[in-house]
């Protein structure tokens, strides 16, 4: 999605081929506040994400980690530098554009699960389907897949309270899924997690990645889930300190 210069919303195709990386980030910076107050939480960050890849984000706490996902999944602007997700540049996007871009090709998830506890496990996944009007038997037809793919297919009447943490965390990713985003945007998704779970749900996520064919940016400060991913960004002070490949056996 565009929008033109009278602010109306229009569908078009990304410019980006199959080959281009899905997220781009050119020297960003983001401050909050002004003079001797001012907090940088990003000084100049750049780096890539290729398609089809789960990338990881370390850093401590205040390091910028959901600065730079706020950015990047465009519920924030920077204050200099260029994004670019799926070939679309997010800076030249109005908020309806950037709506458009968050509904349409990315995916969300965060620490908290944030789902609605009056609804089943399925209802929840089928909360962005509705919201697109999208056809009734399509709808279920996606909601009962995904179910299936994060193993919750025998759960799907259940309410959020009757579901374990990592049980509903799940839930989530499938939610996330529902629209088939080209990227998944994770903000500490074992944050509320103890580790065995924790693990099992950064497992589902680099499942997910293969099987969806999805991109995945997933900010985590749990080291023992770092060895899942393609490569670990580390932050530091609102700096990328390191970039690499991740180790594994």
């Amino acid at each position: 999605m565009t929008q033109s210069a009278s602010g109306a919303t229009q569908t078009v195709t990304a410019e980006a081929g199959e080959g281009a990386p899905m997220v781009v980030v050119e020297d960003v910076h983001r401050s909050y506040g002004s003079g001797a107050a001012a907090v940088h939480a990003l000084r100049g960050v750049s780096f890539s994400v290729p398609r089809g890849e789960l990338v990881a984000l370390k850093g401590r706490s205040g390091s910028g980690k959901t600065t730079l996902l706020n950015l990047v999944g465009g519920l924030d602007s920077p204050d200099g530098g260029t994004i670019t997700v799926d070939g679309l540049d997010i800076g030249s996007l109005g908020e309806s554009g950037r709506l458009a871009l968050r509904r349409d090709r990315i995916g969300f998830v965060f620490q908290s699960f944030g789902l609605i506890p009056i609804l089943s496990a399925a209802e929840n996944v089928g909360v962005p389907l509705r919201l697109r009007k999208a056809d009734p038997k399509e709808r279920e037809e996606r909601v009962e897949l995904l179910l299936s793919l994060v193993g919750l297919a025998d759960h799907a009447k259940q309410r959020p309270g009757e579901l374990s943490g990592g049980q509903q965390q799940r839930v989530a990713i499938a939610r996330a899924l529902a629209n088939r985003p080209a990227l998944l945007i994770c903000d500490e998704p074992t944050g509320q997690l103890d580790a065995e779970t924790g693990h099992a749900v950064m497992e589902l996520l680099r499942a997910v990645v293969r099987s969806e064919g999805v991109t995945a940016l997933v900010a985590t400060h749990d080291a023992a889930m770092l060895d899942l991913a393609d490569r670990v960004l580390e932050l530091s002070d609102g700096e990328i300190v390191e970039s690499g490949d991740a180790e594994r056996e």
